[in-house]
């Protein structure tokens, strides 16, 4: 058997890169019937390492799937190194809930670098710095660039090299023109943000890895909600890394860090050292997921 990497999979169709003696050689696959997605697991992705058998007529079927290193839950991509969170200063607008959001997704799918990318700089009138400087201070790199000017490019090909790194975000914001501009010959459509709903057409249709710099760079579809009830609500604290520090010094354990007393995350937002902004985001999450939950749980019953 041949061991591979998915590149893409399309309309049941998987396409396996793998090394042969001439060099790297990319398969059409099809899977067994017992790696296709059910209720309790997502199948082959995107990124996904394989071992595959060849048929006579030079495609493949898809006979192992390896253990993966991380999962990046929506879009389905795995074993990937980096996410780039990308953002618009403006058209659409940054709406803070909606990173965080991103944020909680990354952090729940287990990627080991996690990075916050603006592009639009030129189009936004106001000073997105201090904004910005909370989460830098949290810990996360932020790139500033355009896609449109060139600034910040040159940052972002060094971010991504020798990297497996997918860039999502919400549509419009730019993740295809930014990857034109870091090469052209990636050849990505993009599309323009509408002006009726300033909001991005979904140009990027399937997620494929696409090779760059001794690694991959991964274009999206976008999207601008994200399902997280599937994660456990007990370890959302967890996925906001300034919460960590605290998390052991609270009264009750669990503490759901919402309403009760002696609350050490609570007294950290009095005192500073985590911003509102960012604990009203956790609210806001733990809120929807228990919701979420709730009605999960009650359609279960019927």
């Amino acid at each position: 058997m041949q061991e591979g990497r998915v590149i893409k999979a399309y309309n049941s169709f998987f396409y396996v890169l793998t090394e042969a003696e001439a060099g790297q050689e990319l398969v059409t696959c099809k899977l067994r019937g017992k790696f296709k997605k059910s209720r309790r697991s997502i199948g082959v992705v995107p990124g996904d390492r394989v071992r595959i058998d060849r048929l006579p007529d030079g495609s493949g079927v898809v006979e192992e799937q390896l253990p993966r290193t991380s999962l990046l839950k929506r879009p389905a991509v795995a074993n990937i190194t980096q996410v780039v969170l990308t953002f618009a200063a403006a058209q659409p607008d940054l709406h803070p809930l909606l990173l965080n959001r991103f944020l909680v997704l990354a952090e729940w799918s287990g990627i080991p670098k996690i990075v916050i990318c603006v592009n639009k700089q030129d189009l936004y009138a106001g000073d997105i710095g201090a904004f910005l400087k909370a989460y830098e201070q949290i810990g996360y790199p932020v790139l500033r660039v355009s896609a449109q000017q060139g600034e910040g490019i040159e940052a972002l090909r060094q971010q991504l090299q020798g990297e497996t790194t997918v860039f999502a975000g919400p549509s419009g914001v730019g993740k295809s023109s930014l990857l034109n501009r870091i090469d052209e010959r990636l050849s990505l459509q993009t599309g323009q943000v509408s002006e009726k709903i300033k909001r991005g057409r979904h140009t990027t249709r399937v997620a494929e890895l696409l090779p760059y710099a001794g690694g991959f760079i991964v274009d999206t579809p976008g999207f601008s909600a994200m399902e997280l009830t599937e994660l456990d609500i007990q370890d959302l604290p967890g996925y906001f890394p300034e919460f960590r520090p605290h998390l052991d010094a609270c009264r009750f354990a669990p503490c759901s860090h919402t309403h009760e007393p002696d609350c050490a995350v609570k007294a950290a937002v009095a005192a500073g050292a985590i911003t509102q902004e960012r604990y009203d985001a956790y609210v806001n999450i733990y809120e929807e997921i228990k919701e979420n939950q709730k009605i999960a749980r009650k359609k279960e019953y019927k």
